[in-house]
């Protein structure tokens, strides 16, 4: 197989271990803010929560720049593509997010009750939103996104904001949001003791099976949709343009990659046990245990849309034809190439930074020493 095809496959799995990495990390943080107001009653106890993932939530956004990073410069067209259409989208992602960093360092500044009640709301927006938004991205891509192309590979989107906003989408928010409640309670049960850790057990519990229900639900939609398949380009591995290729929209085309290779059906059986062993490891106070397995469901979860999704990473609704793939949608050989030893450095270096600062902040949250700590969240 050509270089170039191997380069863009390579980059392929990593952007999809970046969105992992993006939703594990970035999703756990995101859940405790959405949870904060039902696991903690009174203040001590939101305090508590926000101090669990206090050492944790800022590192944990490298993830977002990686994933960015990464789609800038290893699929251009995608990110030019992406970032123009879903303007609006990107504007309430960023602002819901913003609200995140204020939250947590301005929320304990003043001791009234009204002004740590709006920063409780905006950490529980700034948690909810992006996750809903990240879901209905991806359930955006398997119903196509409204674009085109001109003659110089200027993109046109055609759609407007409440398009995005589709049932399928919606659906595909929610089964995001369960899971970033499950690693946010998760979470929450190995930094937290008594009534604080029986409710985000509970809350666990109840996510899960959402999630669940959910991810069984979408596997049927998507099994009745119409879906993409290239029916004549220039191939992989060979430097291309969308304008030269012919794009088909059948029923069931979804589901083409893992009826030609069955044991792709092993990546959302992998989902689907994260989510149904986490919640037996949650019934059971297996807290560290429910966290791993929440990260499998991740690893699943997306790793089922990227399979079913394969090669196409935007497709257009519009004009299908011009739909973006990673055959299309990449950066030349050399830039690929030198990417990738950059990522071999760097990637383990924070996924090693991120390992050992969990284990010199492991253990429990203590009330008493958070009421004593002016430096606490």
């Amino acid at each position: 197989m050509e270089t170039y095809a191997v380069l863009q496959g390579i980059w392929w799995l990593l952007l999809g271990v970046l969105l992992i990495g993006l939703a594990t990390m970035v999703g756990m943080d995101m859940g405790v803010g959405t949870i904060l107001r039902y696991v903690g009653r009174n203040d001590v106890e939101r305090r508590v929560a926000l101090n669990i993932v206090g050492p944790h939530w800022d590192g944990n956004q490298v993830w977002f720049i990686l994933g960015g990073g990464a789609v800038f410069a290893a699929f251009p067209l995608i990110y030019a593509t992406a970032f123009s259409g879903f303007y609006v989208v990107m504007l309430l992602l960023l602002w819901s997010m913003i609200m995140r960093p204020l939250g947590f360092e301005y929320r304990s500044k003043l001791p009234a009750a009204s002004w740590r009640n709006v920063w409780d709301w905006a950490l529980f927006i700034s948690g909810f939103v992006p996750m809903v938004v990240f879901g209905a991205a991806f359930g955006n891509l398997f119903r196509g996104v409204p674009f085109q192309f001109e003659w110089n590979l200027t993109s046109h989107y055609t759609g407007s904001f409440l398009a995005l906003l589709n049932p399928f989408a919606i659906l595909c928010g929610l089964l995001s949001l369960s899971l970033s409640v499950y690693m946010g309670s998760a979470t929450v049960m190995n930094g937290a003791e008594d009534a604080m850790y029986e409710r985000a057990r509970h809350l666990a519990r109840l996510s899960a099976v959402a999630a669940i229900v959910l991810f069984a639900i979408g596997g049927v939609w998507v099994h009745g949709m119409s879906g993409y398949a290239i029916a004549h380009g220039p191939g992989a591995g060979v430097p291309q343009t969308p304008l030269q290729q012919t794009v088909t929209r059948t029923g069931g085309a979804w589901f083409a990659n893992f009826n030609a290779h069955p044991l792709l059906w092993v990546v959302p059986l992998l989902g689907f046990a994260g989510m149904l062993l986490g919640l037996l490891a949650a019934g059971a106070r297996r807290s560290h245990l429910a966290w791993w397995l929440g990260a499998l469901a991740w690893l699943g979860v997306i790793g089922t849309a990227g399979t079913a999704l394969f090669p196409f990473l935007l497709p257009s609704s519009s004009t299908p034809d011009q739909s973006l793939t990673i055959w299309n949608a990449s950066s030349s050989r050399l830039t690929l190439a030198w990417m990738l030893g950059f990522a071999l450095v760097f990637v383990p270096l924070v996924l090693w930074y991120t390992s050992w600062a969990f284990y010199v902040m492991r253990g429990k949250v203590k009330a008493d020493r958070i009421v004593n700590d002016e430096h606490a969240y």
